[in-house]
């Protein structure tokens, strides 16, 4: 249900919303640092992992685009992972210039676990919540995550 003109929404509501949000952020990057204590991996090489369990082989460019960070910083990050056998590069078969990062074996475990992990906790912080509510949170993500697209 859309706000009508006349219901606009109050600058309260959305500071609320900001902060809440804020706080949620804080929580799960807290918890995410947590469960990455157990690998040896930093923050940084966890979110390159889940992008390229995600999407697939990439570029360094491309990885660096979806990551907002620097080539330079970028190429460290995956030489770093490389060495810990988490990704390999990869000459592009269609183009021998192009080189790839690829995922590991480990790197997916990884992944796999930690996600499995951060489920468990989201389970476990739900379960106070009944099957509607867990249902609108989800719609509303879900909506709220297109909106900013």
């Amino acid at each position: 249900m859309k706000l009508e003109n006349s219901q606009k929404m109050t600058g309260d509501v959305v500071a609320n919303i900001e902060k809440e949000l804020r706080y949620i952020s804080g929580i799960i990057k807290q918890k995410g640092r947590e469960m990455l204590s157990n690998y040896k991996i930093t923050p940084p090489q966890f979110v390159a992992l889940q992008w390229l369990f995600e999407d697939g082989d990439m570029t360094i460019g491309e990885l660096s685009t979806k990551m907002y960070l620097a080539c330079s910083t970028t190429t460290d990050l995956v030489d770093r992972m490389e060495r810990n056998l988490l990704v390999e590069r990869v000459k592009d078969t269609n183009d021998r210039r192009v080189v790839r990062i690829h995922l590991l074996e480990e790197g997916k475990r990884i992944i796999d676990e930690v996600i499995k992990k951060r489920q468990v906790y989201l389970e476990e912080v739900l379960k106070n919540f009944n099957k509607e509510e867990i249902q609108l949170l989800q719609n509303n993500l879900i909506k709220l995550h297109q909106e900013m697209k």
